[in-house]
């Protein structure tokens, strides 16, 4: 789903789901049934292929492998192979790995830690159902802000538990305290890194100032039940609310970015 911050932090996030050359706003849709039908058919985001299966939220298993931005790395970036010349793809990893990165404090089910291409500031933070969200250093590439990552996730979780993102139960932190006491705490293995890279490549954002997101939930759940296509075909029910890349129905619980290949028939 497309997604776009509210007006201020007491509006919610916007989303749209894109659904062949159209998108449909889908907060005017909060309260009304809605119907998605999948005809068993799931087609490559890629190449465009008849795949059985869908790898890594979208892809055939040939572009799987052989795509860049489904390499390992991607999830694991400190494992970025780029500079030995091993990269899938180099014009690809110029332009999305070797290109200026954001590391973060969020909260969505408790604080974490994460990385995202400065390009991707707000959209990860509500993609994650990020309630609130804080840029922490400003780096000059995928790699460096993953061995940024690596030193705070010794510290602070570096996931989200989804089920309790979900429940809306999640209280609000002092992310500014955070950040100051983890800037304490990782102070050496920064310095190590500005020592090895340069002090232009891992810089501290100390003047930065938290947001805050809110999204358009009518009702959380209380029990999160996950609704899947590849076990049911119609998943129907009232649209209750939309956090991160989920749609939250009176039935359960859909991560739409999941199913992001499959084609699907929509109805509201």
């Amino acid at each position: 789903m497309r997604t776009a911050l509210g007006a201020d932090s007491q509006s919610p996030c916007h989303y749209w789901l894109p659904l062949d050359q159209q998108e449909f706003a889908l907060n005017p849709l909060i309260g009304r049934p809605i119907r998605l039908v999948y005809h068993g058919e799931i087609h490559c985001q890629h190449c465009g292929r008849a795949t059985r299966k869908s790898f890594n939220q979208g892809y055939c298993y040939p572009c799987f492998k052989k795509l860049p931005q489904c390499d390992s790395c991607i999830v694991s970036p400190e494992k970025c192979h780029f500079d030995a010349g091993t990269c899938r793809d180099a014009d690809w990893g110029q332009r999305n790995c070797m290109t200026e990165h954001v590391v973060y404090l969020a909260n969505s089910s408790g604080l974490k830690v994460g990385i995202t291409r400065a390009s991707q500031v707000p959209t990860r933070w509500i993609d994650q159902g990020a309630i609130q969200a804080l840029p922490i250093y400003r780096v000059d590439s995928r790699y460096r802000s993953g061995l940024v990552e690596i030193l705070y996730k010794n510290h602070v979780a570096d996931r989200t538990n989804w089920r309790a993102m979900l429940k809306g139960q999640v209280e609000n932190l002092d992310l500014v305290a955070e950040r100051e006491r983890l800037f304490s705490v990782c102070a050496e293995g920064i310095a190590e890194l500005q020592q090895q890279y340069g002090e232009a490549a891992v810089i501290p954002l100390t003047e930065a100032e938290p947001i805050e997101l809110c999204y358009p939930v009518s009702q959380y759940p209380s029990k999160v039940s996950s609704l899947n296509f590849d076990k049911q075909a119609v998943v129907e029910g009232v649209l209750q609310g939309i956090k991160g890349q989920y749609l939250i129905l009176d039935t359960g619980v859909i991560n739409i970015r999941k199913f992001g290949a499959y084609q699907v028939d929509f109805y509201a």
